[in-house]
């Protein structure tokens, strides 16, 4: 069934100081399932963000729609979590109190708020740290945290916004392996942005590749294969070659974009 169904939507943005205005997506046409892991990639400028932020529905498309469960996004909504690459944790509160921060805003009542969010705590290996301050926490460990609370408030989608790309590789096999897990215990849909073609291997059911700038589905890759998978795994990487050949062409051209302006 399909969740969410993107309908040939364009983002264009007004420059300043009288020069052209900017088309950073042009109509993208879109299926996403329900409890589809699906992962964005293509060259920096493409506009992946700029869409996930359409999706979340912190910014509008200058044309066309975002229909989640047959609605059309309009606003925001605790349907729709995003995880961003910095953690955006509250520094001082312990960790608790961050993964518990939206069900408090929700009103549910302490006892209860307390043990989702231990409950998450745990799935995410982090039960002992709960009373920790995060500047006390690793890159990981925090990121671990930031999901934790996205799920806390049981969204119907999750999406994630290159989390793992400031981290050390070690950390980011690890939390990619975790991530498969709590999604086969979840099946939340996910939609996730990376540059990192065999990050998105891993993680995704489809891997969806944009053009450069403006961004178009230039290919929709299904990856059928075992979970969880380990990026190392050879037999990943000709699924990693189909995305690096469709990939190679845009880049170059987005190289080329940079350079005349």
């Amino acid at each position: 069934m399909t969740k969410l169904e993107l309908r040939n939507v364009t983002k264009g943005f007004e420059a300043n100081n009288g020069a052209s205005s900017v088309t950073a997506l042009e109509n993208i046409n879109l299926n996403i399932e329900e409890g589809q892991f699906v992962c964005f990639v293509g060259p920096s400028g493409c506009g992946k963000t700029t869409l996930l932020n359409i999706l979340a529905g912190l910014d509008k498309p200058t044309s066309g729609e975002v229909i989640l469960n047959g609605q059309p996004v309009r606003e925001t909504g605790p349907d729709r979590i995003m995880v961003f690459q910095e953690n955006a944790l509250f520094p001082w509160l312990k960790v608790i109190d961050n993964v518990e921060f939206g069900l408090k805003m929700a009103g549910i009542e302490k006892e209860k708020r307390h043990e989702i969010a231990m409950h998450f705590l745990d799935m995410m290996q982090l039960k002992k740290f709960a009373e920790a301050f995060t500047y006390q926490l690793s890159g990981g460990m925090k990121q671990r945290v930031a999901i934790a609370r996205a799920l806390v408030t049981d969204p119907e989608v999750l999406l994630m916004d290159e989390p793992f790309a400031a981290l050390d590789s070690q950390t980011r096999d690890l939390l990619m392996v975790e991530l498969q897990l709590i999604w086969a215990r979840t099946r939340k849909t996910i939609v996730f942005v990376t540059h990192n073609i065999a990050e998105s291997v891993c993680l995704g059911d489809k891997v969806v590749i944009f053009t450069s700038r403006p961004g178009k589905v230039k290919k929709e890759i299904a990856v059928e294969y075992r979970r969880p998978r380990l990026s190392e795994d050879n037999n990943l990487y000709s699924y990693q070659r189909k995305i690096l050949d469709e990939l190679a062409t845009e880049v170059i051209t987005a190289r080329k974009n940079e350079d005349a302006i």
